[in-house]
């Protein structure tokens, strides 16, 4: 049956970074713990992108040459969400530099070299409509791509990372989502 109702369109959201230590969260409810909030995050919202089915094979009989199984090897990439951060702030210089800033009370700076191994961080990305919510959970999230920094008189100054949600061993997922919209209901 259509349904309009069942529509649904990311009005606003946020994107949190957290150790990976930090506390996991346990559904929509509630703000997450241990996490900071990447601000302003730019209107093309957050793109996800899960990784193709992987490859297949068809093992083929000697009579008539018919298929008798298909043997199917997972992709080997992980899901990535890529957004662009537009607040210039400690939270998101440090992810989109993946370095750690050192603050005094007038300036903060930091030192960026080109074999800098960047850490493994936690990330949730809320997505709301209403009185709908959609929280990923990446337990095991790094930034493995970021586009070109451009200071400009004409726009925002932006720091668009892709973070790949790595599989947590521990958790047994690349990432957990929860969604209000997918709740049972009465009958």
């Amino acid at each position: 049956m259509l349904d309009a109702d069942n529509v649904r369109v990311a009005l606003t959201g946020a994107v949190f970074k957290g150790p990976t230590t930090a506390t996991a969260p346990t559904g929509t409810s509630g703000a997450p713990t241990g996490y900071e909030d990447l601000g302003y995050i730019s209107e093309d919202g957050v793109e996800i992108a899960l990784p193709d089915a992987g490859d297949s094979e068809a093992i083929k009989a000697w009579q008539n040459g018919a298929t008798v199984r298909i043997v199917r090897t997972p992709s080997d990439e992980n899901p990535t969400w890529v957004f662009a951060m537009m607040e210039t702030k400690l939270e998101t210089v440090e992810t989109y530099f993946g370095v750690t800033v050192t603050q005094t009370a007038t300036e903060g700076s930091f030192e960026w070299t080109n074999n800098s191994v960047r850490p493994h961080q936690s990330y949730i990305v809320d997505s709301v409509d209403g009185a709908e919510l959609t929280r990923d959970y990446i337990p095991k999230g790094i930034v493995t791509a970021v586009e070109s920094h451009t200071l400009t008189s004409t726009g925002a100054t932006v720091y668009q990372v892709t973070v790949e949600g790595e599989l947590d061993g521990a958790k047994g997922f690349n990432f957990k989502r929860w969604s209000t919209s997918l709740a049972t209901t009465a009958p």
